[in-house]
C-alpha cells in the first residue's frame, strides 16, 4: 500500500508518563500522526512544547467515551484529511511503530490487518494468555475467519469502518468491529508483531478485566442468534453439492 494514505492514530487516556515518547515514536519512522485524547485528566496536548506540536494532529474528547470512540474520532479526521486507512497504535508504550510496516505492506483494498503479538515471553501473565484464547475462540466462530489475536489493539483500518452498524464504544467496540466488517464481506489479516509487554509493576491499563471481558462476551451473546441459521444454511448448502 502506498504509505501517503495510511496515518497513525494513538487514542489515550491518562498516559501522560509514555504517550509522549509513543508519537515521537512514530515521527522518527517517517508517518503522520493524530492523537486522540479520550478525556485524559492532564489535556495531552498540553504535554507537548508549541515546536513538539508542529505536525501532529490533535483530537480531545472533552470526557472519556471509550476506546472505540476515539478510533472513530482518529478515523473521522483521516478521512477528512484524505487518507484511506488509519493504523491505530495504544499510548501506553506496548506498541512499537517499526512494526508497523508489517502490517502496511500486507494491506490492500478494505482489509482489516491485525497485529499479532507475541506472548511467548516469561512475565506475560497466564491470564492474559487465556483471555486472548478464549477472545479468539468466539472472534473466529462470529467471523468466520482464523484470528489469533483478536484483543490486540494493533491494527489497520480502512475509513470504511465508519460505515458499519457498530453500537458499542469502548474496549467491546474493538471486538465488534471485527464482527461486522465480517459481515460486511470484508477480509480479515494478521501479521505477527514484537511488542513491548511490560512487567507487573510497569504496567497501566484502563481495561477492566470484569467489565470489559463481560461486554466483549456480550457482544457475541448478541450475535449468535443471527450466526446459527447462517451456519445451519452453510452446512445444508455444503452438504447439497
Amino acid at each position: 500500500m502506498n504509505q501517503k494514505k495510511i496515518i497513525i492514530i494513538i487514542p489515550t487516556y491518562n498516559n501522560p508518563k509514555t504517550v509522549k515518547e509513543v508519537v515521537f515514536d512514530v515521527i522518527n519512522h517517517n508517518y503522520e500522526v493524530i492523537v486522540i485524547d479520550d478525556g485524559s485528566d492532564t489535556p495531552i496536548q498540553n504535554l507537548f512544547s508549541n515546536d513538539e506540536q508542529k505536525g501532529i494532529y490533535f483530537i480531545r474528547h472533552e470526557v472519556n467515551l471509550g476506546k472505540g470512540e476515539a478510533i472513530i474520532s482518529g478515523t473521522k479526521k483521516a478521512k477528512e484529511l484524505g487518507f484511506t486507512h488509519v493504523l491505530s497504535m495504544d499510548g501506553d508504550g506496548q506498541h512499537l511503530a517499526d512494526q508497523a510496516k508489517k502490517l502496511i505492506d500486507i494491506c490492500k483494498d478494505d482489509e482489516i490487518i491485525i497485529g499479532a503479538r507475541n506472548f511467548d515471553l516469561e512475565h506475560v501473565p497466564n491470564g492474559s494468555k487465556f483471555g486472548r484464547w478464549f477472545s479468539n475462540m468466539w472472534a473466529c466462530w462470529d467471523t468466520g475467519q482464523v484470528i489469533t489475536d483478536s484483543l490486540s489493539g494493533y491494527r489497520i483500518y480502512p475509513i470504511s469502518i465508519l460505515n458499519l452498524p457498530i453500537k458499542t464504544s469502548r474496549y467491546d467496540w474493538e471486538m465488534e468491529v471485527l464482527v461486522r466488517h465480517a459481515d460486511a464481506g470484508e477480509n480479515i489479516k494478521e501479521v505477527i508483531i514484537e511488542c513491548y509487554y511490560p512487567t507487573p509493576q510497569e504496567r497501566v491499563s484502563h481495561f477492566n478485566k470484569f467489565q470489559d471481558t463481560m461486554a466483549i462476551v456480550w457482544v457475541h451473546i448478541q450475535i449468535l442468534p443471527f450466526k446459527w441459521p447462517r451456519f445451519i444454511l452453510n452446512k445444508i448448502m455444503g452438504n447439497n453439492k
